[in-house]
């Protein structure tokens, strides 16, 4: 079944202007990423040229995708704009909440009692505004995206950091926060700076032990976790035609972790395969129909140098299977260098847990390359010496590969099949452990390996490989075995794995029961959204003051984090995620994973207002500052509040008085979700002035009576001894988003004009 058809229909009849336009104005031939881009402005046909890193861009993206945790803040958002149903094709995908425990069957009924009031009211808000909603165990958002939503050369925002995933189908593809999946369903433009273009050129094919998910796990390590910061990462080449879709699709979701804005591959008869696959076989004659509208211009490819910010070359004949980590996806170690590089740093080389699947990698060409090991593990008899867990993306590949014996294949060797849902990768692990704070290491293959992410433990070495590399170092139980040379003790002596073998689309096509959509109501002005007052998992939300119109002083140092500092630690997931509905109950995680550079320790901090100088934790200490009226300010280091897109880290510190988060420099997401929520979000001009924030100071914001694009601010910083300084801080606003600070947030200014549309009509 093809949804939205007529819309991406409609897509594909407007790009050939469109993109002649935009050809004309830039006056060069475009890449695939600026043919997307420009084919999607807001106002119709480019009438100039933009600046790529500079220009800030109004686009109007084709749909909008939500996941479960993440939904509940943005609908209630969506809620307040006084919008009578979603403008564009949205869906709501319940896949956050359940967690991993016993297996599949026990997780689901678990989830479904325990989660009900959230499960229902997702449904009631999808059906009153006609928004598509997937139920708890259809699967992983960003998997059933590429089985249903994702077409070549269309553009969706989904508020999830890995909805780049969807780019292994040509499609621009963007993580964003609640505020702006607010903005795209109320019909309103959707702005973003517009972005670099890094080309990476794929030659040669990959053959033996090597996958697509060694492709991204080579190119984190070029870039690092900010390398990509600000661009989007287009592949081409004879080696980027040679993969499986859903193979680019693994490659293109793990780009969140180098800090691209997306990730995007041309259209390819792979992908035409794929959708045909799917059951959208119009959707790949269209798409074939306008191919030419779905790649680079030709002389892109001739000479790549001279049209994109940065280009990276890399060999797939040459390129050896990877393993990343720990506690950092960008730590990048051949299979040839690992077992020497666990050694050296000392690293446990005993391996607890196996875990394969999870929106990353959960396509049937992973379960079959996998299974290929597995398989062999139990014919060579092997002793499997590690737990083994394997998380499907979707119901359509559980019952697909469950169909063509996949899963009995995995639990002859002792794996457990968890259910359709993030579970593990987001940390929603109930880890069968003896001891929770136990030095150990796991291998996933997952996208993020952050501390504590997985189960809570910051002494957990996470590793991040391929599903067949996880299989086999879960068969070995150990972390310095190489499975492309070593052997292993099987029951006639010692054995070797003979390589992968992977199906990428299921010879028998793909089948399904009950893929779990369920359709919303084709009039939902009726449908009643209940949030009942005494819930603690639900809250209505109340509108964030306006600005006071002055300079800012008097403010208080919550604290000043030091290295580090994801989303993760600023809003953890797992057992935090069941608040996700509920601001001030998950306010309460503010920060807590954040470590203070006064003491190096984590969630403790002073409060010099009620508790002299004694240490509270983070979350009170804010909380004691709002109640006597006093703003706060957070200092932060590099990339501060890289990870996932949760605008929680923004709405939480906004809700419990932060003013401003000043750091060295930003994640992308979390920067603009500051700006939505009409926080400041500002940069030391001179990095090295992090250095002079101390402990007790007071702090001014100056300059915001004439806040100004391109015009830096100031700190005045009143230390306890009596000394001042006066630091610059810059800023990245435009005219439209100091409107936002101005206005309390960005949902303040669209019920503004809102209200004042209703009283113009009326007159």
């Amino acid at each position: 079944m093809a949804f939205d058809l007529e819309m991406i229909r409609a897509v594909y009849a407007g790009m050939g202007s469109r993109i002649e336009a935009a050809r004309a104005a830039v006056a060069r031939p475009l890449t695939l990423t600026e043919k997307i881009l420009y084919a999607h402005l807001y106002g119709g046909e480019v009438k100039h040229a933009y600046e790529r890193g500079v220009s800030y861009v109004d686009f109007a993206p084709d749909r909008v995708a939500m996941q479960d945790a993440t939904a509940q803040m943005a609908l209630l958002q969506f809620m307040q704009a006084g919008k009578p149903t979603a403008a564009v094709p949205s869906t709501v995908h319940c896949d956050h909440l359940i967690q991993a425990k016993d297996g599949a069957t026990a997780d689901l009924a678990e989830a479904n009692a325990e989660n009900k009031e959230v499960y229902d009211f997702l449904a009631s808000v999808s059906n009153k505004y006609g928004i598509g909603f997937w139920k708890p165990g259809a699967g992983i958002i960003h998997q059933v995206v590429l089985e249903n939503y994702a077409f070549p050369g269309g553009m969706m925002i989904g508020t999830d950091s890995h909805t780049p995933n969807a780019g292994g189908l040509g499609m621009v593809a963007i993580g964003v926060g609640g505020a702006d999946a607010v903005d795209v369903m109320a019909g309103m433009a959707w702005e973003l700076k517009f972005p670099k273009v890094i080309g990476v050129k794929l030659t040669g094919k990959l053959s033996g032990w090597t996958s697509a998910k060694d492709v991204i796990l080579k190119v984190a390590g070029i870039l690092t976790v900010k390398g990509g910061t600000g661009a989007i990462v287009e592949y081409f080449g004879e080696g980027a035609e040679s993969l499986s879709c859903t193979g680019k699709g693994t490659i293109c979701n793990m780009g969140a972790e180098i800090g691209a804005t997306t990730s995007v591959f041309a259209y390819d008869e792979k992908m035409g395969d794929y959708l045909r696959g799917t059951g959208r076989a119009e959707i790949a004659e269209a798409a074939a129909a306008v191919a030419a509208h779905l790649r680079a211009d030709d002389e892109v490819y001739t000479q790549p140098e001279l049209y994109y910010d940065q280009l990276i070359e890399i060999n797939l004949s040459e390129l050896e299977p990877y393993v990343n980590g720990p506690f950092t996806p960008d730590a990048a170690w051949p299979i040839s260098q690992f077992a020497a590089a666990v050694k050296e740093h000392g690293w446990p080389e005993k391996l607890e847990v196996g875990l394969i699947g999870s929106c990353t990698n959960s396509s049937y060409e992973d379960i079959t390359r996998a299974a290929s090991i597995a398989k062999q593990a139990v014919a060579k008899g092997l002793h499997v010496n590690a737990e083994f867990t394997v998380t499907p993306g979707s119901e359509l590949v559980r019952y697909t590969v469950a169909r063509d014996g996949l899963l009995d294949t995995f639990a002859e060797m002792g794996g457990v099949v968890l259910a359709n849902a993030c579970g593990p990768c987001i940390g929603q692990w109930a880890r069968h452990t003896d001891d929770p704070k136990r030095k150990n290491s796991i291998i996933t293959s997952f996208n993020r390996n952050f501390a504590k992410r997985n189960d809570g433990n910051p002494n957990t070495h996470a590793f991040v490989a391929s599903p067949e590399i996880v299989t086999a170092f879960a068969i070995a139980g150990d972390l310095t075995f190489n499975p492309l040379t070593d052997t292993l003790p099987g029951t006639n002596g010692p054995v070797m794995f003979d390589e992968p073998v992977g199906v990428e689309m299921p010879p028998r096509g793909f089948a399904v029961e009950d893929a779990g959509f369920q359709a919303p109501a084709l009039d939902g002005s009726r449908v009643q959204v209940l949030v009942s007052p005494e819930s603690d998992r639900l809250e209505l939300l109340e509108p964030f003051k306006p600005w006071e119109g002055t300079d800012l002083k008097g403010l208080r140092l919550l604290i000043k984090a030091q290295g580090k500092c994801t989303t993760d630690h600023i809003s953890m997931a797992g057992p935090w995620l069941k608040y996700r509905g509920h601001l001030d109950n998950i306010s309460n995680n503010m920060l807590i994973g954040a470590t203070n550079a006064f003491n190096g320790r984590v969630n403790e901090v002073k409060d010099f207002v009620t508790q002299g100088d004694g240490y509270t934790t983070v979350p009170q200490a804010a909380r004691s500052y709002k109640s006597m009226g006093i703003g706060t300010v957070v200092v932060g280091d590099e990339n501060y509040g890289e990870g996932s897109s949760r605008e929680h880290a923004a709405m939480e510190p906004r809700h419990l008085g932060v003013r401003a988060v000043i750091v060295k420099s930003f994640a992308r997401i979390h920067e603009t979700n500051l700006k939505k929520q009409g926080m400041l979000a500002l940069t030391f001009a001179n990095k090295a002035d992090y250095d002079l924030i101390e402990e007790a100071d007071l702090i001014d914001i100056l300059g915001l009576t004439t806040f100004t694009p391109g015009q830096p601010l100031q700190a005045r910083l009143h230390h306890a001894d009596g000394d001042t300084d006066l630091i610059t801080l810059n800023h990245t606003y435009n005219e439209g988003q100091i409107e936002w600070f101005k206005a309390g947030s960005a949902l303040n200014l669209i019920r503004l004009k809102e209200s004042s549309g209703s009283m113009l009509s009326q007159k």
